[in-house]
């Protein structure tokens, strides 16, 4: 098992009456990225900002790159919050080695790296543009860039890929993949439940401040999922043990399963059956937007966060 980023526990925090926080625990691992989910007010940022120190909690235990948080683990840190902001005036090239050298980088490692991390983003060739010339997409690049280049262990995202099209997504992931394979933790904020879907290993769900589910997505899916595959095949179905009934659907069989009956079980029957071959066979899983409606009651909200301090 990788070693331990970030480890919570029991974390409680109130904003006069309202509990923002309530006995919150979980753990993150280095070289994974971790989905943290839930609705506006459900306590997501006020959990980042504990774990970043710039609030304390009522009560509970937090520890970040193995001990206490001090000085020296800001420098070990990279945060994206969801409320961007660059200095308008400072050109890109200039706010690089500024923020480089805010993290503890000599001028020369921040010049090396401000230009591999531009030119692997797109930006080189706006490097003497200032902030306030930059598009959206370019701005959040720029910023992911400020967070990353110092290569940190623990990388805190919150809305990453707000704002971004398609292709700067998909350079944004290569970039988030890459600092996991370096082996940092990194801790992703968003609404985008396909990308939670498609990036994360493990998953923390608040609503109201409570952890509702937490664990390793796949094992979160399949505890939702229906019992229920889809097969396309050649031949004559026929009947089927542990089927309880067959729907057309697509050139195929939607086959809902009797319970008990463990898809292995109905994959081997058809393949044993003459004259039928499987040419597809997927179990169907319920959407991780499909979970959080039936856990919390409604769909994912995007807009302003919780109760501020």
């Amino acid at each position: 098992m990788a070693a331990i980023a970030v480890d919570v526990e029991h974390l409680v925090k109130s904003f006069g009456t309202v509990r923002a926080v309530q006995e919150v625990s979980f753990a993150v691992l280095h070289g994974e990225i971790f989905g943290l989910l839930g609705s506006n007010g459900a306590g997501k940022t006020t959990t980042i900002r504990m774990i970043l120190d710039l609030i304390r909690p009522d009560s509970g235990r937090i520890a970040v790159l193995g001990g206490a948080f001090t000085e020296a683990t800001k420098e070990r840190i990279g945060y994206l919050p969801e409320e961007r902001g660059l200095y308008r005036d400072m050109k890109l090239w200039d706010l690089m080695l500024f923020m480089g050298q805010l993290k503890g980088l000599s001028l020369a490692a921040v010049k090396e790296r401000a230009e591999r991390y531009l030119k692997q983003v797109d930006l080189w060739d706006a490097r003497e543009l200032k902030a306030e010339a930059l598009s959206r997409g370019m701005g959040q690049k720029a910023q992911f860039v400020a967070a990353a280049m110092h290569e940190p262990d623990l990388v805190i995202i919150d809305e990453p890929f707000s704002g971004l099209d398609p292709v700067n997504t998909q350079v944004i992931r290569e970039l988030i993949y890459t600092m996991r394979a370096r082996g940092a933790a990194i801790i992703m904020s968003t609404h985008q439940m396909h990308q939670v879907e498609e990036m994360c290993q493990r998953i923390l769900l608040i609503d109201r401040g409570q952890a509702m589910l937490y664990g390793e997505l796949d094992e979160v899916r399949d505890r939702f999922s229906t019992n229920t595959v889809e097969v396309q095949l050649s031949g004559d179905i026929g009947a089927v043990p542990g089927v309880v009934s067959a729907e057309r659907q697509n050139g195929g069989y939607r086959l809902a399963l009797g319970d008990g009956t463990a898809p292995e079980d109905v994959l081997r029957a058809l393949v044993n059956t003459p004259g039928v071959q499987v040419h597809r066979f997927e179990r169907l899983r319920t959407s991780l937007d499909d979970i959080f409606v039936q856990v919390v009651g409604h769909r994912v909200e995007t807009g302003e966060e919780e109760v501020r301090p």
